[in-house]
Order: structure tokens, then sequence, then C-alpha cells
């Protein structure tokens, strides 16, 4: 079906789901993906489904929430594959902008050298674009992009983007062991996305079971680094990962809480002893979660940091 949901999000809140693309039809085929490799890989946009049943079935779904009384904060161009390859991407988005609810593109960012590409994304509300890393080799080898893309023109492409479009921009940047997550790497892609100047900066790590067995998230040492570093020189930056707690609230379930926290971003030690304190508990709780192997306490710049464990994720 062409369209999911509504799922709850972390990026988006509630958002209904519109698969515009068939399974797998993609411009890259990432070592890391959920879905698979890529069977069908192409750079040329074409329809897929016809735009009116992509928007019938939207509204379809709307109404029956509304029936509900279930809010869905937007709709989000969220395929297996990617989003961009829809020649009628930006009809649809023109047809269900009237529905009032906001409408988010999750991108590759692969076709964005491309202006008609550019155009119909500007008509969206959110955009986020994926940059895994700005070196072309280590680009081929984690996204294992179509023949025919040139990693320079896509990344002028975002930039460009990035200046002309009016909504919200925020970023996605995959980490794999091995391949993307040496700290000359990780500066490298921080850098290049602060010019562009996005709301917020997500840090990922493959927590699904990937097209290749080979791949693993980086250890959280290394995490915690890329955290840190694009800290220094980002104004907002997120981990994003799966996590089926609660969300950022003290909620009178400590563990529950200070793992939703760690999943987000590392804690110093000194926060966690406040926060624990607050909720009148004490390190014991932190100590637990290390033993069950959920928490992970790790050392940079000379501070201890507690984070989520990420190898548990898979």
């Amino acid at each position: 079906m062409p369209v999911f949901g509504p799922v709850p999000s972390r990026r988006l809140g509630r958002s209904l789901g519109i698969n515009n693309i068939p399974p797998k039809t993609c411009t890259y085929s990432c070592v890391y993906c959920q879905i698979g490799r890529t069977n069908h890989m192409q750079v040329n946009r074409d329809h897929f489904y016809d735009p009116s049943d992509i928007i019938n079935e939207v509204e379809e779904k709307l109404k029956i929430s509304r029936i509900q009384n279930k809010k869905i904060d937007y709709l989000a161009f969220v395929p297996d594959g990617e989003p961009t390859l829809d020649s009628g991407l930006g009809e649809e988005i023109d047809h269900l902008r009237h529905s009032g609810s906001r409408i988010a593109v999750i991108t590759n960012s692969s076709l964005l050298w491309m202006p008609h590409v550019r155009e119909d994304l500007s008509r969206a509300d959110l955009v986020s674009v994926k940059i895994d890393t700005v070196l072309p080799d280590v680009w081929h080898r984690i996204d294992r992009p179509h023949k025919s893309l040139d990693l320079m023109k896509i990344l002028d492409g975002i930039r460009l983007f990035s200046n002309s479009f009016e909504g919200e921009l925020i970023t996605e940047t995959m980490l794999v062991a091995g391949i993307n997550d040496n700290e000359t790497g990780i500066e490298a892609v921080a850098q290049f996305i602060r010019t562009l100047q996005p709301s917020l900066s997500y840090i990922s790590v493959p927590t699904r079971p990937p097209s290749e067995s080979w791949v693993e998230p980086p250890e959280e040492k290394t995490l915690n680094l890329a955290y840190m570093k694009f800290s220094e020189i980002l104004n907002s930056v997120e981990f994003l990962i799966s996590y089926e707690g609660t969300d950022f609230t003290l909620t009178g379930k400590v563990e529950d809480d200070l793992m939703a926290i760690t999943s987000v971003h590392p804690m110093r030690e000194d926060a966690v002893r406040e926060f624990l304190g607050k909720a009148g508990a004490n390190m014991s709780v932190v100590e637990k979660l290390i033993e069950k192997g959920l928490l992970v306490k790790t050392v940079f710049g000379g501070n201890c940091f507690y984070l989520r464990s990420f190898s548990r994720l898979q």
C-alpha cells in the first residue's frame, strides 16, 4: 500500500507515511539499509504510482484519523526507495498541502543536484537530507551509489537547496564501524553540515538487520566522540536510534527516563547525578543498567559520560 500509519516518529511526531516508490528502487544500495540491497538502481525520475491514488488514499486515512480524534503531525514521504525519483512528487505535495497537515520528505540527497528536484522539495515543510560522508572513496563504500552519480555535485546541490529552502532542514548521518567513523571523516562531515545551517543534525547507527551482515555500529566511545565533535561545530545535535521508552520527561519510571535521554545524547556524570537526585534515586540505577548491558560508561575530555548501549539495539 502507498500509504501507511499513522506511526510514532522521533523526528516527526505522529506521522502518516507515504510510500511513493516501489521496493527497492533507489539511487543507492547502502550497506546498512534495513530493507535490503537495491534490486533496481536508477537515477532517472519516473511515475511509479498514479498521484491521484496516493492523494485519495492519504485523504481517506486523514478522514479516519479525524473520526478517531487522532492528531497527525506530518504527512511524510518515507518510501522503500528514494522519494525524489518520483516525478510526481511536487504535484503530490501541492495537493496534500490542502489537508492542513505539515509535509515532510526524507531523502538520501542523491538527486539534489537536479534543479527540478530542488524545486519539488522546496514545497515541503520539512526536509531531512542524508550526509554520511563528504569523502568520495568512503561514499562508494557505505552508500554504494549508482555509477552515474558524483558526490561533489550532490554536495553542491544540497548546499544550493539549503540556501533557498524556506522550510525546516534537518540532516542525518549514519555511522558504520570501520567505514565512516574515524575522527577526521566525522569532523569533515560536521564542517560541511555547518554550511547548511540545519535546525537539527542527527547521528544514526544501524539498529535493525542491515543489507550486509558484516555491518556493525561504532563502539560507544566512538559515538561519544562523534557527538562531541558534532556539538563543537553544530548548534543542535541528537542521536537518532530506535528506542521505545518515554521521551525526555521525568515520569517516575527512572530507568525508562534515563534510557530515553541517553538515547538522544550522552549525559555527563554530574548531570546524571542531578537527574537522579530530582527523581529521588541514586547511582545504583545506573549501575544496574550497566550490568544489564543497556547503558555504557565512557570517558571524553577527562569527564565520565553515560550513553545508551547501541550494540544492544540490533
